[in-house]
């Protein structure tokens, strides 16, 4: 008979777990952890650097191998500044701004076999800015270029480009150009003893180019250019050749600076 009281206490927590386990379980309580802003200020560009083909000088038969570079900006927040996007595949539409650069190497008087009295030139480096606006069909750009060492003059360019893209890595592209320049600068490479050059339309032609992107920070970029000289770059006795083309290929690196 004793062990009926002590079934009774070992019995009697019972109602109090069942009561226990009736209640609601309290759902955990979620840590938000707040993430980083974006930073305010932004620059994200492209270098490009190779080689390319071209005539020996402005007018000429013959033709060199010598350097190719460029830049263009991707990506720019700074103050009112907004240009571009922060999406990786981003592509540009829109108004944009781009680097304008230009090498162009040394002439030597003794190059210009037909004409006498000639002084040499020495390399020129031609910087500046250009704007562009951009669809995924087309695009149109102009720069505005400064030359410093072998010509010290303001040049101007135009052009227009369709675009093709066969896949996600690939840009294909041509269009027409169109390239004007100062006085001087036209003295500078078409003048001759007896001969006068004016500046105004210096060229006119069409390029074809290639963009392939082997990640998000490498390429490679090709163009093929054809000029034609116009008038008295085209009326020089310097210019052999009012025909002129130009190859070139190099290396794509982009650049991204948050600060």
């Amino acid at each position: 008979m004793r062990r009926l009281p002590l079934l009774a206490l070992a019995l009697a927590p019972m109602p109090a777990m069942a009561g226990a386990l009736d209640q609601p379980v309290a759902a955990p309580v979620a840590t938000v952890v707040p993430q980083p802003a974006a930073p305010a200020r932004r620059l994200a560009f492209t270098l490009r650097g190779g080689v390319k083909v071209s005539p020996e000088y402005f007018g000429a038969e013959d033709y060199e191998t010598g350097p190719d570079f460029g830049f263009s900006i991707d990506r720019m927040r700074f103050g009112p500044f907004d240009i571009g996007s922060d999406d990786p595949d981003f592509i540009s539409e829109g108004f944009g701004i781009r680097g304008a650069f230009r090498f162009i190497g040394e002439r030597d008087a003794d190059d210009v076999e037909n004409v006498a009295g000639l002084d040499d030139i020495d390399a020129a480096l031609e910087v500046g800015l250009g704007l562009s606006y951009d669809t995924r069909a087309f695009g149109v750009f102009a720069d505005l270029r400064r030359g410093f060492g072998g010509h010290e003059s303001f040049v101007a360019e135009i052009g227009a480009d369709a675009y093709l893209r066969p896949n996600d890595a690939l840009t294909l592209r041509a269009g027409p150009r169109a390239l004007f320049a100062e006085d001087d600068y036209a003295q500078t490479y078409f003048g001759a003893p007896g001969f006068q050059a004016d500046g105004g339309l210096i060229s006119v032609g069409v390029e074809i180019g290639a963009i392939y992107a082997f990640d998000d920070t490498w390429g490679l970029d090709g163009a093929i250019t054809y000029e034609q000289l116009q008038g008295d770059a085209a009326d020089s006795p310097i210019s052999l050749d009012d025909d002129q083309y130009t190859a070139r290929i190099g290396l794509t690196r982009k650049v991204d600076f948050r600060f």
